[in-house]
């Protein structure tokens, strides 16, 4: 579930190219396929998400760098962006 709406959205707003729309559909996916998967999450499981979301999404093999800021934007605007963020361990 998003919890911060108007950051979000200024992500979805300064992200309209090529590289940034692609960060921001992956990460809208990534959002979406943590409100399904309900289990604890480790640094494996959220590669395996955001591998996920970005096949369903069409991103073509996001680069390290996009995943960065895929995992920013969860981090900061998903309610389990802090259990994200430890488990991924940056």
């Amino acid at each position: 579930m998003i919890t911060n709406p108007q950051e979000w959205q200024d992500w979805q707003d300064k992200n309209k190219d090529t590289y940034g729309k692609r960060c921001v559909d992956v990460a809208r996916r990534v959002m979406e396929l943590l409100d399904e998967h309900q289990a604890p999450l480790t640094r494996g499981i959220i590669y395996d998400l955001i591998s996920q979301a970005d096949r369903e999404v069409g991103a073509c093999g996001i680069t390290r760098a996009m995943a960065g800021y895929v995992i920013s934007m969860v981090v900061n605007c998903h309610s389990r962006g802090g259990e994200f963020k430890e488990s991924w361990g940056d």
